[in-house]
């Protein structure tokens, strides 16, 4: 196994992954970050290199700062480029999408490379279980957005080596994270705790208690940065129900966390918040 991680390879492009790539590259490590497809790609560079000129307006980066940052990055074209000391993948949430990943990512790295999930709520275990070597996989959970978000989750499946767990708590630190230790139980921590928030903001809009700016305002005046419809739409309408979905299936089903069909028919809309233009929010018209 790998003790020094010098290099970092990204899979995914989306708001997760290119929030991660910032962080590893903003931390020093030469990083990779690749996606299927293209667009996603040139889009995520676009938004890390927009969070960095943001960074440099407010004074918490330097120019030089924010140039080495990009120069920390490598855009990969090609699936066999992705080689590196530890590689994330931060793509949907879906076992078998993962698992098969893995299994190819497998293939084209060296026994020491760690393999990092960023799953929010599917079993560390049962994605390590389809590796040869599910010892080199560990669980690293990062919030919305990455860049930001000082948590992470450190998540040890069952056949997960102890001495990768500690290097990524240690791994954390380095990257200006906060990390905590967290057992393969579905929905991990947070996740499992933050569910009912948006579950039952969603039970109260489908009986007309209120409706969606009235529950976000109500929230923000409690104390919430955020609104549920608004965290929603920046996590991703169909992220969000996915991970409802995934705790819903793993709790044998618990009704405590059913999903939402509003939730369902935004999905079938198209409407999946702000990287859609529309989710319970209309976006176009700001």
């Amino acid at each position: 196994m790998v003790t020094s991680v010098k290099t970092v390879a990204v899979l995914g492009a989306g708001t997760m992954g290119q929030g991660i790539a910032q962080v590893f590259a903003a931390a020093g490590f030469k990083t990779k970050l690749y996606d299927i497809n293209s667009e996603l790609i040139h889009h995520g560079m676009t938004a890390i290199r927009n969070n960095l000129a943001a960074a440099v307006e407010k004074g918490r980066l330097s120019p030089d700062e924010k140039l080495q940052t990009e120069k920390n990055i490598t855009v990969c074209s090609t699936f066999s480029e992705i080689k590196a000391d530890l590689i994330i993948e931060a793509v949907t949430e879906k076992l078998d999408v993962k698992q098969k990943l893995f299994g190819e990512i497998e293939k084209i790295n060296s026994d020491k490379s760690i393999l990092v999930t960023n799953t929010s709520s599917l079993s560390v275990t049962q994605i390590a279980s389809a590796l040869n070597k599910p010892s080199r996989c560990v669980g690293l959970h990062f919030f919305n957005p990455a860049h930001q978000m000082k948590l992470v989750e450190v998540i040890a499946g069952t056949d997960t080596d102890p001495e990768l767990v500690a290097l990524m708590m240690e791994l954390s630190k380095k990257i200006g994270k906060i990390p905590v230790l967290a057992k393969d139980s579905p929905g991990f921590i947070v996740n499992r705790v933050a569910r009912h928030y948006y579950v039952e903001s969603l039970m109260v809009l489908e009986e007309n208690v209120s409706d969606v700016p009235g529950i976000d305002k109500l929230m923000r005046s409690a104390g919430f940065k955020m609104g549920p419809f608004e965290l929603m739409d920046l996590i991703g309408v169909d992220t969000n129900f996915s991970v409802t979905t995934s705790l819903h299936e793993a709790f044998y089903p618990d009704p405590k966390f059913l999903p939402s069909k509003l939730q369902q028919l935004k999905i079938e809309a198209g409407h999946l918040g702000r990287k859609t233009g529309k989710g319970f929010y209309d976006y176009a018209k700001n």
